[in-house]
């Protein structure tokens, strides 16, 4: 058992005292400006669960957990946090950890305020980059607190995510154990991160965040922080990218708190030159020191530089990947032609299906060629190489799933499956929207290219994606997403055994809930803590008419005008009040990172309703976001009443303001040609509804597929949106689009001064 000082630590003493005590040691002791602390080592947790006999009960509960099921991981981590902060610290463990507080006390000369941080041994090695899996206490005063803060510290080893991830990495929970570092807290005025090279490409520029008072308004994304680059071969500031910081996190007193800044506060440049080019010194010499890049938080105290934490960059990676098309195709039979829907060439033999009974004939790398997908033949689309349609457009559900599946798809051919028989060669370009007769050579091009990183490129207006299934949750957070713009939940619900309203009046409505429930827990888990909106069911009849109890949904001459979006929710409550209690349930286990989406309103009375039922199942609006999709022209001519309801956010739906605003039926092939996201009178309900927004504090987006247009995004760019939800594999190629529009502005408004 034992307690070690900074200064008596180094990069070797990982098993000791976990990656961040061994690096902050290390640095310590090699003069750079980081704290003064102590660690209670590893050796110390180990001693407490053995001597106080909980380890054998705490690796009973975790013996053959199933880490994909999310209730018994939640269960199994209650039960093990709760055993480790009910039990009794023995004594001298105790009197050890308040000596050492003591005598930090004595040499700073004061009672210091302290933070306590998890150091688990598995945490920031060279090949794994864990760091946030376990807890982080900051502004602890006094020897009693800090002895509770460190067996928060150890319980924090058996958080879900913590427990996940080891499991996923291959690391045995007994051979993982958890030192605690115990460090002066820096009161910062300003403080951020910084990457001693390129987080991607490895390139020589330093990159950096700041943000006013402490780091924590980063790490959470409260704000959106400045961003300056460093050339560290040309030794320039090539970039300052200054954002408006309108809230900082500060300790006042005992508590640490959000406070909202003065404008000229908030839109103030946090670094000078100077200081930028001491944090780039600094993060060179730290990379020098270490022979690796680094990945290192920082924090200012009265004009001083602290190094609060340095981890190696593990996003560093090159791979190869093949640039595709299809060769002779000049020269290739043309069979039918439609819409490029979702990317790439797809090779193999045609399967024709014409009900979701058949979807069992669908083998690895055939066609799937089909009238028009459903929910129940995502399996099958699984299985194909790539996807065929009669009918449909760039929305509709074998649009948007391939996308999401990456599996090329032509849509609204019209045709195939009368031109198309079964059995026969095709090749498919998704890009194009042509399918050819025969096995058509793919020509590759190698190139290198580096895998996506959290955040790549950094921009002011946020980039998120688009959902529709869960089982694609883990690819769109792998694009480094800034979260999920819309999560249509009604391609999950239609993929159900039966009509939602069946379940309910078989009185089956908790086993629906739960249906829901584990659909979105899987995207809120995916993308924890960035937000995710989630949208209320919005499907026409015609697509509910088939499922198991069914048969009773009207018939519509036009579906797309009837009874769906929030005029169903309203109309059918029961149902409502079943989705917002999925929703709930979410919330109370901590995932508060969602926002309520609602589609198709019209009228401010259906806010007002949506909201007060929200309120009566117990849903905290105070602590989630609220919101509507603006896809009618209704709802962008009376914005500022339905603003008045009290949102948080606005959703532009193109796809359904397009079709609504210039009279175009998105799906039907026959009109497809004249359907313009861009046209000038969408365009001038999109502007008008911005400008209103900003004018009230409400933050604005697009999730239809016209945020998925670099065209597009660049006007909604400038006219000031505030974030861009794109298709899975537009995410790259949107956010490269923001940052050059957005350093337009910049470059435009500098040459003004």
């Amino acid at each position: 058992m034992g307690v070690v000082w900074l200064s008596e630590v180094c990069k070797d003493d990982v098993p000791l005292v976990g990656g961040k005590g061994a690096n902050l040691g290390e640095l310590y002791r090699n003069e750079i400006p980081v704290p003064n602390g102590f660690i209670v080592d590893g050796r110390t947790f180990i001693e407490f669960i053995e001597r106080t006999g909980i380890k054998d009960k705490i690796i009973s509960i975790l013996e053959g957990l199933d880490v994909e099921d999310t209730d018994e991981l939640m269960k199994a981590s209650q039960k093990v946090r709760e055993l480790i902060e009910s039990t009794p610290i023995p004594e001298d463990i105790v009197e050890e950890i308040k000596k050492a507080y003591r005598q930090l006390c004595e040499e700073e000369g004061e009672e210091v305020y302290v933070a306590v941080r998890s150091s688990a041994t598995a945490e920031d090695l060279p090949d794994a980059s864990f760091a946030g899996q376990q807890e982080t206490y900051l502004n602890i005063k006094g020897e009693d607190n800090v002895v509770e803060y460190v067996r928060k510290c150890w319980s924090s080893l058996y958080t879900p995510r913590a427990i996940y991830y080891r499991v996923r990495q291959g690391f045995r929970h007994e051979d993982v154990s958890i030192a605690v570092v115990v460090q002066k807290m820096v009161n910062s005025e300003k403080s951020g991160v910084m990457f001693s090279s390129h987080p991607v490409t490895g390139e020589p520029v330093v990159i950096i965040e700041a943000v006013w008072g402490l780091g924590e308004a980063i790490v959470s994304g409260m704000v959106s922080p400045d961003h300056y680059e460093f050339d560290r071969v040309s030794r320039k500031i090539t970039k300052v990218q200054v954002s408006k910081k309108d809230k900082a996190i500060v300790r006042e007193g005992d508590e640490t708190k959000v406070i909202d800044l003065p404008p000229e506060k908030a839109e103030a440049r946090v670094l000078s030159d100077d200081e930028i080019i001491k944090l780039a010194e600094l993060a060179e010499l730290i990379e020098e020191h270490y022979g690796k890049p680094q990945d290192i938080e920082w924090a200012v105290e009265k004009g001083k530089i602290y190094i609060v934490q340095s981890r190696p960059i593990t996003t560093i990676k090159g791979r190869k990947e093949e640039e595709e098309k299809a060769e002779e195709a000049e020269e290739a039979e043309v069979l039918v032609r439609g819409l490029g829907a979702s990317p790439g060439i797809g090779v193999g033999r045609v399967k024709i299906i014409l009900s979701e009974k058949e979807i069992g004939r669908v083998e690895e790398g055939d066609v799937l060629v089909t009238t028009m997908t459903t929910p129940d033949m995502v399996p099958a689309m699984r299985r194909a190489s790539a996807i065929v349609t009669d009918e449909g457009g760039m929305t509709c559900h074998a649009a948007i799933v391939s996308r999401e599946l990456g599996v090329p798809a032509v849509v609204g051919t019209g045709n195939a499956t009368k031109v198309l028989k079964d059995g026969m060669i095709v090749t498919v370009d998704g890009d194009k929207g042509v399918v050819y007769r025969g096995a058509l050579k793919k020509e590759k091009k190698e190139e290198e290219k580096a895998v996506v990183a959290t955040a790549p490129i950094i921009t002011a207006t946020e980039v998120k994606v688009n959902i529709s299934i869960p089982d694609a949750a883990e690819k769109a957070a792998a694009t480094g997403a800034d979260g999920v713009g819309l999560f249509r939940i009604e391609h999950m619900v239609l993929g159900l055994k039966k009509h939602p309203m069946k379940y309910i009046h078989d009185g089956e409505v908790d086993k629906y809930v739960e249906e829901l429930y584990r659909g979105m827990l899987r995207v809120a888990k995916a993308f924890y803590p960035k937000t995710v909106w989630i949208r209320t069911l919005d499907a026409p009849t015609d697509e509910f008419r088939t499922m198991e109890g069914g048969e009773d949904e009207p018939v519509e001459a036009n579906p797309m005008l009837g009874f769906r979006g929030i005029r169903r929710d309203l109309k059918e409550q029961e149902h409502f009040r079943a989705e917002m209690k999925a929703i709930k349930k979410l919330i109370d286990e901590g995932y508060t990172n969602i926002g309520i989406m609602l589609p198709l309103i019209t009228r401010p009375e259906e806010v007002r309703e949506a909201k007060k039922i929200a309120i009566e199942e117990g849903i905290p609006l105070d602590r989630i976001e609220f919101g509507v999709m603006v896809e009618t022209p209704a709802a962008a001519l009376i914005i500022e009443d339905i603003i008045k309801e009290g949102i948080d956010f606005i959703s532009f739906g193109t796809n359904d303001l397009t079709q609504y605003t210039i009279a175009v039926d998105r799906n039907n092939e026959n009109v497809a040609y004249l359907y313009d996201e861009t046209h000038p009178a969408v365009m001038k309900l999109i502007e008008r509804v911005i400008k209103i927004c900003k004018e009230h504090g409400v933050k604005t987006s697009i999730c239809g597929q016209a945020g998925s247009y670099p065209h597009v995004v660049a006007k909604l760019v400038e006219l000031g949106i505030d974030s861009v939800s794109a298709n899975i594999d537009a995410v790259q190629r949107v956010r490269e689009t923001v940052a050059r529009v957005e350093k337009k502005i910049m470059f435009e408004k500098l040459r003004k001064l």
